[in-house]
């Protein structure tokens, strides 16, 4: 019988056939990571990703607790990346103790990674309106709340939110009082991208800081893979 190890190092990582990443000039790149990133995005899409709006959400309590979840990207703007839950949630209150957070998206079918760090600002009125864009059953699941609380009993939680998608279905317009946007505005963007044959590329973005720069300039730099 083969050991979990074993079975773990006999499992492939990536497809195989990735055409790399070879970059030559650094000024030929998109000005800012948002440009590469929906890119990015809109190739992984095409090549068939399972949720590539799905990313890791890093976040610390102030005191070195490190949590980290899947959470759903919910738009891209200038200001940032953006993502959506309760404010009292162990993220929400992790983000008000701590505002500094860092996303992570992984794309197996591209063989491509992505990175963002930065600062997270609330915005309750943004999750007003993402909540109301939410089907019934995840507006429902969003009105219970207790997130993260202990639970006595399935039943429990099922007759809450069966009490809750009654009341949705009766007021369209309830919102969860606690619900809230966050915008994610990076200070580090870095891009990964594997190639079969051909090794791993990295790509940073940084703000530049050099005086007088606009205020939507980056830097760019290759790193040791």
């Amino acid at each position: 019988m083969t050991t979990f190890r074993e079975r773990l190092r006999a499992l492939p990582v990536l497809p195989d056939g990735l055409p790399g990443w070879e970059i030559a000039d650094l000024d030929a790149l998109p000005a800012t990571p948002h440009q590469l990133f929906e890119t990015w995005f809109d190739e992984t899409v095409a090549a068939g990703a399972t949720g590539p709006h799905a990313m890791t959400l890093s976040t610390s309590d102030g005191h070195g607790a490190v949590r980290a979840r899947t959470v759903i990207l919910k738009d891209l703007t200038a200001d940032g990346w953006w993502f959506a839950g309760h404010s009292t949630s162990p993220k929400g209150r992790d983000l008000a103790t701590e505002p500094r957070a860092a996303l992570t998206f992984l794309w197996r079918e591209t063989g491509r990674q992505v990175r963002v760090t930065g600062t997270v600002t609330s915005h309750p009125e943004v999750g007003a309106a993402d909540f109301l864009a939410r089907p019934d059953a995840s507006r429902a699941a969003g009105l219970v709340d207790h997130q993260s609380e202990v639970l006595g009993d399935l039943a429990e939680h099922r007759r809450a939110w069966a009490d809750a998608l009654d009341r949705v279905r009766a007021d369209p317009r309830l919102i969860a009082p606690a619900w809230t946007a966050w915008c994610l505005a990076p200070y580090e963007v870095e891009f990964w991208q594997s190639g079969t044959g051909t090794g791993q590329t990295r790509l940073r973005y940084r703000p530049d800081a050099t005086v007088g720069a606009p205020r939507a300039a980056w830097t760019k730099a290759l790193l040791w893979p």
